[in-house]
């Protein structure tokens, strides 16, 4: 199973602050996934994870780690399929970015489950057939 991971998850693992118990299970799953080469990405997520970072050296280690994953490519019919979703939540009272309904797209073109900590994904699963990876 391929996973495709949301940038909350990244942000708990990249932080440098005290953990807590559900901060370890999810640097425990994320590690899990890396060692068995399941995790991809795509270009939004990488932009999101490195954006923000002031450091020159802590931006360039970072982009240097990131870039053993590979991306899922993007077509054009992916990109219509997120302004679908993004339509049907919006119609049933349901707020998103436009990377969270292309995270949604990727996922479903590919058949790829998201893992997130977003809540919002598990509004967006009401409506439309995306799988959250369960890491508990």
């Amino acid at each position: 199973m391929i996973v495709l991971v949301d940038t909350s998850v990244w942000s708990i693992v990249l932080r440098k602050r005290t953990e807590t118990e559900m901060d370890q299970l999810i640097k425990h799953r994320l590690s899990y996934l890396i060692d068995s080469d399941s995790i991809v990405m795509i270009g939004a997520i990488r932009q999101e994870i490195l954006s923000g970072i002031s450091s020159e050296v802590t931006f360039d280690n970072l982009k240097e780690a990131l870039s053993v994953f590979n991306d899922f490519v993007i077509s054009t019919n992916i990109y219509i399929k997120a302004a679908e979703y993004f339509n049907i939540c919006r119609k049933n009272g349901i707020q998103g970015s436009h990377i969270d309904f292309l995270i949604c797209a990727v996922s479903t073109h590919y058949k790829s489950p998201i893992f997130t900590l977003d809540k919002d994904f598990f509004h967006y699963q009401k409506y439309i057939p995306i799988e959250i990876f369960q890491y508990e």
